[in-house]
């Protein structure tokens, strides 16, 4: 897979692998966010990773003009490949109880696919999910994978406020609201973990490029979990 380097602005560059969401791009844009992290180059600021692009923004008194910046990265891109295997992400398990008050739109994402509400948790719950990148609220973690048997449109309404901790899915992603947002997602369940704490480094749970289960929990043990205090750590 080749890729694009274009100037982003006059203090960043973006590398983009392909112009589609797919493993290939993903795992590429996670390999080249780890190496440059990794190396920790003189004079780059940031590097944001996005669905199939890296955005890296740099100082240009230190890596001079996008010319120079972009030369300096490009050796790293082609380089990439050389990166050690043991940077791979982590396997993050999210506990979910699913439906009821905590999943409001199971019965529609069930109904809309003419299969059971146990079959939607099934289902959701027996898949491994791709972290392809961070966005829309600090910590909401877009997940890839979801079986095409639950690939389900947005609401028609978005809800004007998403109980932190819900998880959703929309279209052929899943992912779960860090706070208390509005949003359209369909809402099948929710976690008690927290997965943004301003006082937690870093502050998100997950990171791009890690992997994530779900498992699932009774009402019970989810309460229990909540009654025992705050699981911002």
């Amino acid at each position: 897979m080749r890729y694009t380097m274009f100037p982003l602005s006059e203090n960043a560059l973006t590398i983009r692998f392909s112009n589609e969401i797919s493993d290939e791009a993903h795992e590429r844009v996670q390999k080249l966010t780890r190496l440059l992290r990794c190396e920790a180059m003189e004079g780059i600021i940031d590097i944001v990773p996005a669905f199939s692009s890296v955005t890296v923004y740099y100082n240009p008194l230190v890596l001079g003009t996008y010319e120079q910046a972009s030369r300096d990265i490009g050796e790293k891109v082609e380089g990439m490949e050389r990166a050690a295997s043991a940077l791979a992400g982590r396997t993050v398990v999210i506990p979910v109880c699913y439906g009821g008050e905590f999943g409001p739109d199971l019965p529609e994402v069930a109904q809309y696919h003419g299969i059971t509400e146990e079959e939607v948790i099934r289902l959701h719950s027996a898949g491994t999910y791709k972290v392809y990148m961070i966005g829309f609220a600090p910590g909401f973690a877009y997940l890839g994978g979801l079986p095409s048997q639950l690939a389900t449109p947005r609401r028609a309404v978005p809800r004007l406020l998403v109980p932190e901790g819900s998880v959703g899915i929309a279209d052929r992603q899943t992912g779960v609201y860090p706070l208390a947002t509005p949003g359209g997602w369909q809402i099948i369940g929710k976690t008690p973990l927290s997965l943004f704490c301003a006082e937690r480094q870093p502050p998100s749970l997950l990171q791009a490029g890690d992997v994530v289960q779900f498992h699932p929990m009774t009402e019970k043990e989810y309460r229990m979990w909540k009654n025992n205090g705050d699981f911002c750590s």
